[in-house]
């Protein structure tokens, strides 16, 4: 850390921007093997949310890549930065009162305790969509399993690299077994039952 910058403290709080917005702010972070439903189920607990008056966005993997993290690869070091820079960039916009939801495979569980350990403790809610290889290579829309298997794409997370999956989760969710919107309503009880958001008021 230099120590010739210094963090310029805002006059508008996050505990006053939560009360404008009317729910509190946090980071769902879903995390699985590429096929496990991350995105497709980030985006339908964000549309409810949406739909509930709350203030969210959604950090999907490869749109990250399109333009915050452009400049890396898929090495071992390359990942750890880009879960870092998504991790610093949410806990900015749970400091402005947004819910911050990330869609990224994260495979490994240092990253992952890292981003927790950027935010309070109850800001960080890892969600691991839990989904064996089979069924995600199954649903490979990409070919990217496909690719792996013949190798010509290195350090794809469950063929060539590890995916470690999480000691711990605040949710595991069965994102092969049960239907979209049975995953999405799961996680939409936990966070009213937790006080994290109010049914359909603000």
């Amino acid at each position: 850390m230099r120590n010739d910058i210094v963090w310029h403290q805002s006059l508008i709080t996050r505990g006053r921007r939560e009360q404008q917005n009317g729910h509190k702010s946090f980071i769902l972070w879903f995390t699985g093997l590429s096929g496990a439903g991350k995105s497709t189920l980030a985006h339908r607990v964000e549309e409810i949310l949406h739909e509930y008056g709350c203030k969210t966005y959604v950090f999907d993997g490869d749109n990250v890549r399109h333009g915050l993290c452009s400049d890396l690869g898929f090495s071992l070091e390359d990942r750890s930065e880009n879960i870092r820079r998504i991790g610093e960039m949410s806990k900015l916009f749970i400091d402005a009162g947004v819910i911050a939801l990330t869609a990224f495979i994260s495979p490994f569980r240092q990253d992952r305790r890292l981003v927790r350990s950027l935010v309070d403790q109850g800001d960080f809610i890892e969600i691991y969509c839990n989904t064996p290889i089979e069924i995600c290579e199954k649903r490979d829309t990409k070919g990217l399993y496909k690719r792996a298997r013949l190798g010509e794409i290195a350090d794809f997370t469950g063929i060539s690299s590890p995916y470690e999956e999480p000691d711990d989760p605040e949710m595991t969710i069965f994102t092969g077994e049960d239907g979209l919107d049975v995953c999405a309503r799961r996680i939409i009880d936990y966070l009213r039952e937790a006080g994290k958001i109010r049914h359909g008021s603000q």
